[in-house]
């Protein structure tokens, strides 16, 4: 049942009794703000041409046409050029009737089609363990795929591995010159940790290097050129591209250490890409895709032999494609890994969850392929994330200045274990009870805190913030589904009991009601709306308020005491309704939601 095309037929046949015109266009309803009476709304400037009268006379004219013929319209508040709708409770309990008791995802599932769609995160380097950077790119990722797949498209998630370059060659220098032959394992550390620590080492080490230069009388740009340690990891990236046997081991090791490391922390988070794509394994079909280029004039070649593109006619900078050494750069990867993805599964669409700072990267990488004749290259698109900042400022991870991922994980379940203790709702559970719920509280938390903000604006991160039972949290949604199953629990009625509520119901429905239906109904859009700007913002806000119209259903009007069955019976399913809806729009963040805390 579609409230609104309803409403569209009766409005129309006012416009043409009363002026015989009926509107040509799309009627644009609203939500009723709450300081007016009504449920919808409708400008009425757009029937001005079809009336020849001012605003206010327009809408008194309709309104007292639909008071009067309406079937649908009990009342009409006439507000300078709005028209505020209060629907029939019939109407409402009609509406309810035609989605509460459909199956779970049959519900919120908006129309398929079929998409194809590719979806690439988090891309680490192995050169640094995961951090709340990468934390944040794997929410959006995992989310944005499930919105996506609750629009009915194929969604195939990929992850590519930064395994190759300068960043990782340092950490290759800093093991050989400090490590002293230590592992993961001799010193009790995770692997991707291990390799970060190095990484922070040669930052730490060459910039005392660099100072040392500087007070010799150099400048800093010529104490970068002069620098031995730059010039050992220029080397060592020269000599890997060249399958160095030494070195080529040694990369393998340590970034074995690393993979490790990161699957241990990919499966806490519940995440298993369809396909890995190794940097290391394309940088030559990228040098191929140079020659290709260049035998296209798409690039040139500089005198020192470096390879460039052209990009000034559309207002960017010339591009660095090739090194005048011949080593690869980050975007001569993308754009051969960009090829073997279309050649791998000839997807329609395909998404990178990367950073804003890297805005630019993307745009010269896409319109690249453009040049390149790539007829892809239009489908693909940077779904850019704003970075996450402490209160302390921006992370740096060169300086070892992040918040590590496993530790943030860490530190959310202890957070939520205090907090519910602190509140005193342990009772009645196992020890193993709690450990598994406070698991769930504190990702359920941690979750939520980065999805709730648009992924296009930067973040501020505090822990204890997130972790609020009452606030606008996880832990607030979470505890509202647990107490709406405990009100069904209480009920002693089974769900498919629960679910059947009878259309012809002669029971009133109270404005808490009326409320809690329309806001359901809202959900389906609310998903499409998602999926069509990537925002898993708009799921999180959509599940918050509806908790929010829930709780306060729940203090204004009794379930389990109404007055008589008819209303107990309407109101259980209202209940079951709302739990089913939050419970599907948490899982659409990939959180999940207790049946009793």
């Amino acid at each position: 049942m579609d409230i609104y095309k309803i409403l569209t037929a009766e409005v129309n046949d006012a416009l043409n009794a009363l002026y015989g015109k009926v509107f040509c266009g799309e009627l644009s309803f609203q939500k009723t703000r709450k300081e007016f009476e009504g449920e919808v709304s409708l400008v009425v400037f757009q029937f001005l041409k079809l009336s020849g009268k001012n605003p206010v006379e327009t809408a008194s004219e309709i309104a007292l046409y639909l008071e009067t013929n309406s079937q649908a319209i009990s009342k009409v508040q006439v507000v300078k050029g709005f028209l505020n709708f209060s629907l029939k409770a019939s109407i409402w309990a009609a509406y309810f009737q035609s989605f509460q008791s459909d199956d779970l995802h049959a519900f919120a599932k908006p129309s398929s089609s079929g998409e194809s769609i590719m979806i690439e995160y988090p891309s680490p380097n192995t050169n640094k363990p995961l951090h709340l950077g990468h934390l944040r790119n794997i929410f959006i990722g995992s989310s944005v795929k499930k919105i996506l797949e609750a629009c009915g498209h194929e969604v195939i998630h990929t992850c590519l591995y930064n395994d190759r370059g300068t960043n990782i060659s340092k950490t290759i220098l800093s093991w050989k010159k400090w490590g002293g032959g230590s592992t993961p394992e001799s010193t009790g550390k995770k692997g991707d940790h291990f390799v970060g620590d190095l990484y922070v080492l040669f930052a730490k080490k060459f910039k005392e290097e660099q100072e040392e230069l500087i007070k010799s009388g150099l400048s800093a740009e010529e104490a970068n050129t002069r620098s031995a340690m730059l010039a050992e990891v220029n080397a060592l990236t020269i000599s890997w591209e060249e399958g160095n046997h030494e070195v080529m081991a040694l990369w393998k090791m340590m970034n074995d250490w690393v993979y490790k490391g990161f699957e241990t922390t990919f499966q806490a988070l519940g995440m298993k890409p369809k396909k890995y794509y190794y940097e290391s394994e394309v940088f030559q079909l990228g040098r191929e895709t140079v020659q290709e280029g260049l035998q296209k004039g798409v690039f040139f070649k500089k005198a020192d032999g470096s390879v460039w593109v052209d990009l000034k006619s559309e207002n960017l900078e010339e591009k660095l494609i090739l090194r005048s050494n011949g080593t690869s750069v980050y975007i001569t990867q993308d754009i051969a890994i960009a090829n073997e993805k279309e050649k791998d599964f000839k997807i329609s669409r395909s998404l990178y969850v990367v950073g804003n700072e890297q805005d630019y990267h993307f745009k010269v990488l896409f319109l690249i392929l453009s040049k390149l004749g790539r007829s892809y290259a239009e489908q693909l698109v940077h779904l850019s994330y704003g970075m996450v900042e402490l209160p302390e400022g921006k992370m740096k991870s060169r300086e070892g200045n992040v918040v590590d991922a496993d530790e943030i994980i860490e530190e959310m379940e202890r957070t939520a274990r205090e907090a519910t203790v602190q509140l005193g709702k342990t009772e009645g559970f196992s020890e193993k009870e709690l450990t598994e719920l406070y698991s769930i509280l504190g990702m359920g938390a941690l979750r939520f805190f980065i999805l709730k903000v648009d992924p296009k604006k930067k973040m501020l991160f505090n822990p204890k913030e997130s972790i609020d039972f009452n606030g606008h949290t996880g832990p607030f949604i979470q505890y509202t589904h647990a107490r709406i199953q405990s009100i069904l629990r209480k009920s002693g009625k089974s769900v498919e009991e629960i679910k059947v509520w009878e259309k012809g119901s002669s029971y009133i429905l109270q404005k808490a009601e009326i409320e809690l239906i329309q806001q359901l109904g809202e959900f389906p859009e609310v998903i499409r709306e998602a999926a069509v700007g990537y925002s898993p913002a708009l799921i999180s806000n959509y599940v918050y308020e509806l908790s929010k119209a829930f709780n306060y259903f729940y203090h204004a009007l009794s379930v389990l005491s109404a007055e008589g069955e008819e209303q107990k019976n309407f109101r259980l399913a209202l209940t079951y309704a709302c739990g089913r809806t939050i419970r599907q729009g948490m899982d659409l963040l990939c959180i999940v939601v207790p049946d009793r805390m």
